[in-house]
């Protein structure tokens, strides 16, 4: 089974990925900042990393970074799931080396497009708009409504 690290420190989030994942047959392994991300990600080696950007201790693009400095972790697929959603933000995130960007609420069929994306087809780097291209910014039933803001 393909093993899916979600990062993210609020935990309703966190489930509603979880179900979401585990839906699709994912194994899902979670942490609640982004050192117990980076200590899970050395020890589990997952396929992909769901890092939200505001975490305590250590943020996303903290991670982003040690994972991209990393020789051993650089390859790994990383989604950014975050609330920052405010015009450029998408464009910031994607240029500090993440894959792919997903804004919260997260939209399922969102992340269903994601997950395919950069794991069955290869990643192939996401554009500013071209990551949700023809969906809705929030639509009922979408993930991640409560949070930390991030």
């Amino acid at each position: 089974m393909i093993k899916v690290l979600i990062a993210e420190d609020n935990a309703v989030n966190r489930e509603l990925l979880r179900e979401l994942l585990e839906l699709r047959g994912y194994t899902v392994l979670e942490a609640c900042d982004g050192q117990e991300a980076l200590r899970i990600i050395d020890q589990t080696q997952p396929a992909l990393l769901l890092l939200d950007i505001g975490m305590p201790v250590m943020d996303g693009f903290a991670v982003i970074r040690r994972i991209r400095e990393n020789p051993r972790l650089a390859k790994l697929p990383v989604v950014a799931v975050t609330a920052y959603a405010m015009r450029g933000d998408e464009e910031r995130i994607l240029n500090s080396g993440f894959d792919g960007y997903l804004s919260k609420p997260v939209n399922p069929s969102s992340l269903a497009a994601e997950l395919d994306r950069v794991l069955t087809k290869g990643i192939q780097p996401a554009k500013p708009d071209q990551a949700h291209e023809g969906q809705p910014a929030k639509k009922a039933g979408a993930v991640g409504a409560t949070g930390s803001g991030s």
